[in-house]
């Protein structure tokens, strides 16, 4: 079969590979008919040395269950299924915490933790199958597809940063970054019912969306010119949550630049640093938090989907690209080069 495999910087190649099989009774087998491209990708794409290379990429994925194990009671051949960028049993004392991302099972895992499996691929061994996977009550060639792949990562990690940070009718948002899952987030703000939301995003596409998906202000600028901006549209205070879905040292001072005394800074872009403020005169003293982290998509599918399932939201629009296999490398650079958001996979 065919997958995507990463070399280095700027390095992708879709070449054939081993094919996946059932190797465990828990595992299942799936064709891939959706998927994607996503933002924390272009970190190793950008940085990844040749002698950590090659790997196999891809963690978000809609397909067919084409065969299953033995202990696999949930699932059949034929099930159209999403599955989570994390791999987990959703029995364990974690899971059923609603923390996935900590599930406590041997075989519990990312995708990207999974050598030999990726979901930009023809195939997939999914362990762990009936924790991991949602069965979709749609046909494969639904218009509500890419709506539908969000699930597996870009709005659940959205819906997790507004969660995490308490977005609540009486709340005032701060959304830094535009990329798909800050415009998630923006979605999720509004779904919350946020009373405003300050999206901080520099590209007119994106920022057209943003609004689309419930910002009510934009600030462009960036540094000490964009957190002023901030409290200017906030009474001088800043909001109530931050939601940081870039992940680098700037976004993080940033945040803590327009985060309002007693708030929240709810971080799920990947962060790029070990080391950041958080002593006496960054978090302690105006008491501030820090909440945020990998989002356990898996316990927020059953929540989301119904909505996009009656047409009320459509995060799906956060892709504006569709390739196949073939077109993938140059997905990733059109990515890295901010001429799309994000870029659907077919197979």
């Amino acid at each position: 079969m065919r997958a995507t495999m990463m070399y280095g910087a700027g390095d992708v190649r879709v070449e054939q590979v081993p094919d996946s099989v059932v190797k465990l009774p828990t595992d299942a087998l799936v064709r891939v008919t959706a998927s994607c491209v996503c933002g924390s990708d272009l970190w190793p794409y950008s940085s990844m040395k040749p002698e950590d290379g090659p790997a196999r990429m891809g963690h978000e994925f809609i397909g067919i269950v084409e065969d299953t194990g033995p202990e696999v009671t949930t699932l059949k051949r034929g099930d159209l299924v999403v599955a989570p960028f994390a791999i987990s049993d959703n029995t364990c004392q974690f899971c059923r915490e609603g923390l996935h991302t900590s599930c406590a099972h041997p075989q519990a895992n990312f995708w990207d933790g999974e050598p030999d499996e990726g979901g930009q691929a023809e195939a997939v061994r999914v362990p762990l199958a009936d924790g991991t996977l949602v069965k979709l009550p749609v046909e494969a060639d639904s218009a509500l597809m890419p709506s539908l792949l969000t699930l597996s990562d870009v709005f659940g990690t959205g819906h997790h940063a507004a969660v995490a940070g308490g977005v609540n009718p009486r709340t005032r948002v701060t959304v830094i970054g535009d990329g798909a899952v800050g415009l998630l987030a923006v979605l999720s703000a509004k779904r919350l019912g946020a009373e405003q939301i300050i999206l901080m995003g520099r590209h007119q596409a994106r920022i057209d969306l943003g609004r689309e998906f419930g910002a009510t202000d934009i600030v462009s600028a960036r540094g000490e010119e964009g957190i002023a901006q901030v409290r200017e549209l906030t009474g001088g205070h800043g909001t109530h949550v931050v939601l940081e879905a870039v992940g680098t040292m700037p976004a993080y001072r940033q945040a803590l630049g327009v985060v309002r005394p007693g708030g929240v800074i709810s971080r799920v872009g990947v962060p790029q640093y070990e080391d950041a403020p958080i002593g006496m005169g960054s978090l302690f003293r105006p008491n501030l938090r820090l909440a945020g982290g990998p989002a356990p998509v898996r316990a927020y599918i059953e929540e989301l989907m119904p909505d996009i399932l009656n047409g009320s939201i459509e995060p799906g629009k956060v892709f504006d690209a569709t390739t196949d296999l073939d077109g993938v490398p140059a997905g990733y650079q059109d990515m890295a080069d901010r001429k799309s958001l994000k870029v659907l996979i077919k197979p």
